[in-house]
């Protein structure tokens, strides 16, 4: 079982920066891959970042590409996203996800474990 705690989130001017970040708990954190998803109001839930169990690859959706970086540290059993260059449609709530299968996180469907969510507002 992993629980995931997301923080970090908050208002922000469009063009500034914030860094969420995915506290997990259990002994089995560095066997899992990890991501993020977002969720705006009133459309469906999208992936955004993932990042394999040893950090080594990470992928992203394109609209985020150059402006997010997801990394992790194992030893301290925690995920990030920075975030930079913040622009309005990047508002939503944001979930830490965690997936036994790096192929999968992409997909809401192979996400094993989800976070309650943090409220990032990008204000224009």
């Amino acid at each position: 079982q992993v629980q995931l705690v997301e923080s970090g989130g908050g208002l922000v001017q469009a063009g500034g920066s914030l860094r969420l970040s995915c506290a997990a708990s259990g002994r089995t954190f560095s066997s899992y891959a990890m991501g993020w998803f977002r969720q705006a109001p009133g459309k469906e839930r999208e992936s955004v970042a993932a990042i394999t169990w040893s950090g080594g690859s990470t992928y992203y959706r394109d609209s985020v590409k150059g402006r997010f970086t997801i990394s992790r540290d194992n030893a301290k059993n925690t995920v990030y996203l920075q975030m930079n260059s913040l622009k309005p449609e990047d508002t939503a709530v944001y979930y830490c996800t965690a997936s036994a299968n790096y192929g999968s996180i992409w997909y809401s469907d192979g996400v094993d474990y989800w976070g309650k969510g943090t409220l990032v507002t990008v204000s224009s």
